[in-house]
Formats: structure tokens, C-alpha cells, sequence
């Protein structure tokens, strides 16, 4: 069987991260700017999780899915991936963030403009830069976002790792997705107080990107003390770290066969 070109397969990265960002920002959208009548923190948790699900579907058997620099990091690390497809990986990934945050705000754009009356706050009561980008808990140290970005990273390829190991599990084949997508579902519900559980690069910086295009301004990148690198640099440590705390633990111990 002829393997994917790397056009093809940055196409899939584009399109399963597009639709990653598209369904999971439209959802901060409805429940922030409806004043939480069309929505809660439950149902943010809820389609995060089924916009990676979708995501996986529209790239996996083309791309692997990654869908997040942490993973294909962290698969290049661990010799899961050529090193040569790193940057192009990510750089699909930023733009389908990007793209798909756009598409959002294409689509409510009216009720941003019901909602803050044309003029884009990034925080306050009218602030919306957060259905786009994460922005930490104003209790929250650089240091400890670090470490909260770390740890739910790592945690989120650990368990990957595990779903898609067939010797510890029977495989799930196209259930996959699924429980992958019930992972981040997991993660929010338990890790998304102090600062949204980004745990992925491209999901927060291509929708930074598109604020600061979109009328928010350069403020999204200085806030919360200059926060917009520790999502970046927390999940692209915590990534390698989950892998080989599952492959060292776990994978290599198998039996011999």
C-alpha cells in the first residue's frame, strides 16, 4: 500500500486541527456570549473532548492525527516519527488552529457585537479573548501554569500511549478516537480550573494569532504576565514525558514473545 505523501498528510493535520479548533472554540462562543444560557463548563468539557474525536476521524488514517506539536514532538523524541516532518507538522497545525478559530468568528460575529458592542476586551465582564486562547487564573504563578501545563500533557500521551498499545489492551480500532476524545473530556473536568487545559501549542497559539489579527491586539500576548509561552513550552516538555513514563513503565516490560 503506497504510503501518504507529506502534502497529504500536512493537508490531514490542517483539516483535523481546523475542525478540532472550529467545534471546540464555537462551543466557548455559544456558552460565553449567550451569558451561559446556551451552555455550561460541563458542555465546554463535553465537545472539546468530541471536537478531537471528529479531528481524529477527518486525519487519522492519513496523518496518524496528531492535531497538537506536543504529540508529533513527542513522537519524534521517542523515534515514533521522521524529524523532517516536525516543523511542517506544526506549522499545519498552527494554521488549522488559526483557521478554525476564524471560521468562529465568522460565524458569531453578530453576537460578538450584541455582547461587547463591537469592541474586543480580552478579559473583564465583556472579555472574550478566552473563546480562543487559554489565560491563566489570576492566583496562578508562571511556575505553577507551567506545571500545570506539564502534567496534564504528559498525562494526555500517557494514556494515548496506552489506548494504542495492543499488547496492554485488546485494539479498539475505530473506537479509538473515541476514547481518546473522552481522555481530554477527562482532563478538563479535572485539570481545567487554573488555566483552560490547553495542552497543545497549535490549539492556543493559532487562535492568539487570529485575536491579535481580529481586533483584541498585541494585549493577548502580555497578558497574565506574558502567559501565551507556557502553553507552548508546558505541553512540548509534558508530551515526551508521558511517553516515556508509559513506555518505560509499561511497553518495555512487556514479555518477550
Amino acid at each position: 500500500m503506497q504510503q501518504p505523501s507529506l502534502k497529504r498528510e500536512l493537508f490531514a493535520e490542517f483539516l483535523g486541527t481546523f475542525v478540532l479548533i472550529a467545534f471546540g472554540s464555537a462551543v466557548v462562543a455559544q456558552v460565553v456570549l449567550s451569558g451561559n444560557k446556551n451552555g455550561e463548563y460541563l458542555s465546554i468539557n463535553l465537545a472539546w473532548g468530541f471536537a478531537v474525536t471528529m479531528g481524529i476521524f477527518v486525519a487519522g488514517g492519513v496523518s496518524g492525527a496528531h492535531l497538537n506539536p506536543a504529540v508529533t514532538v513527542a513522537l519524534a523524541v521517542h523515534r515514533d516519527l521522521e524529524w523532517r516532518k516536525v516543523l511542517p507538522y506544526c506549522v499545519a497545525q498552527v494554521v488549522g488552529a488559526f483557521t478554525g478559530a476564524a471560521l468562529t468568528f465568522f460565524v458569531y460575529r453578530e453576537a460578538f457585537n450584541a455582547f461587547d458592542g463591537g469592541v474586543r476586551q480580552i478579559a473583564g465582564d465583556k472579555g472574550t479573548a478566552g473563546i480562543f486562547a487559554t489565560y491563566p487564573q489570576a492566583y496562578l504563578s508562571t511556575f505553577g501554569g507551567l506545571v500545570d501545563q506539564i502534567v496534564g500533557t504528559a498525562l494526555l500521551l500517557l494514556v494515548i500511549r496506552a489506548i494504542g498499545d495492543a499488547r496492554n489492551n485488546a485494539p479498539l480500532g475505530n473506537m479509538a478516537p473515541l476514547f481518546v476524545g473522552l481522555l481530554v473530556v477527562l482532563i478538563g473536568m479535572c485539570f481545567g480550573l487554573n488555566a483552560g487545559y490547553a495542552i497543545n501549542p497549535a490549539r492556543d497559539l493559532g487562535p492568539r494569532l487570529f485575536t491579535l489579527l481580529a481586533g483584541w491586539g498585541p494585549g493577548v500576548f502580555s497578558a497574565g504576565n506574558h502567559w501565551f509561552w507556557v502553553p507552548i513550552v508546558g505541553p512540548l516538555i509534558g508530551g515526551p514525558l508521558g511517553i516515556a513514563i508509559y513506555d518505560n513503565l509499561i511497553a518495555k516490560l512487556h514479555p518477550s514473545v
